[in-house]
C-alpha cells in the first residue's frame, strides 16, 4: 500500500504563518497606512467538541489548566502516531505536574474518526489523552482557529489522506497561546523540559 507522503512544516515556517495571520488580521482593523508594533499571535479559541467517549466537551472545562494539543488524523501511517507517543512519554516524565496539563488529540478527520475510531487509537497509543471530534463545520472551525493546514489527498482504491502541518500546541490556564514546538525537532526528553519552564 502506497503511503501518503506528509508534509511537516518547519517550526519557523509555522511561527511565520501564524504571526502572519495575526498581521494579516490585525491590518484589517487598522486604517491604511497604519503600522502593527506590538501584539501576540491569535491562535486558538473556544471550542465545543466531541470526545471518544461521546460526551460534548468544551474548551472552558479546562480552565486552569494548561492544553497541551496536537492535530492529526488515525489514518495518519505514521507522524501521528509516532508525534502522539512523543507527547505521551513527555506528559508522563512530568510526574506530579501531569495534572496541570491535559493532552488532547483533535481529529482533522471527522468523517471517518469517530468517537469509537478515537476510543480505540488513542487507548493503544496514549490512553491518558482526550480525542476530540464532531461535524465538519465543527472541526474545520478549530483547525482554522490553531491555523492548521490540513488538505485531503485521493489515494488509489478510493480512500483518502491528509498532507497536513504538524505542530505540538501549549495553551495557558486562561485558553491563550503560549507555546508550541516543530515535532521533528524536540524529543520527550525536550518536550518535558520546556513543559515544565511553563508550569
Amino acid at each position: 500500500m502506497r503511503r501518503l507522503p506528509i508534509i511537516v512544516l518547519p517550526a519557523a515556517l509555522v511561527l511565520a504563518l501564524i504571526l502572519g495571520t495575526y498581521l494579516w488580521r490585525a491590518a484589517d482593523r487598522l486604517p491604511q497606512g497604519g503600522v502593527v508594533s506590538t501584539g501576540t499571535a491569535q491562535v486558538g479559541g473556544p471550542f465545543t467538541l466531541v470526545d471518544q467517549f461521546g460526551h460534548k466537551r468544551k474548551s472552558s472545562e479546562f480552565a486552569g489548566r494548561y492544553m497541551l494539543i496536537y492535530f492529526g488524523y488515525t489514518y495518519c501511517p505514521d507522524v501521528c502516531p509516532t508525534t502522539l507517543s512523543l507527547m505521551d512519554d513527555a506528559w508522563k516524565r512530568l510526574g506530579p505536574d501531569a495534572s496541570r496539563v491535559v493532552p488532547i488529540f483533535v481529529t482533522v478527520d471527522p468523517e471517518r474518526d469517530t468517537p469509537a475510531k478515537l476510543k480505540d487509537y488513542l487507548a493503544a497509543i496514549a490512553p491518558g489523552f482526550i480525542g476530540l471530534t464532531g461535524d465538519p463545520k465543527s472541526v474545520h472551525a478549530v483547525t482554522d482557529a490553531y491555523n492548521v493546514v490540513a488538505t485531503k489527498q485521493p489515494l488509489p482504491g478510493g480512500t483518502y489522506g491528509f498532507n497536513h502541518s504538524s505542530a505540538i500546541y501549549l495553551m495557558g490556564p486562561d485558553g491563550k497561546f503560549v507555546a508550541f514546538w516543530d515535532d521533528t525537532a524536540i524529543g520527550p526528553n525536550g518536550l518535558a523540559k520546556a513543559l515544565r519552564a511553563h508550569l
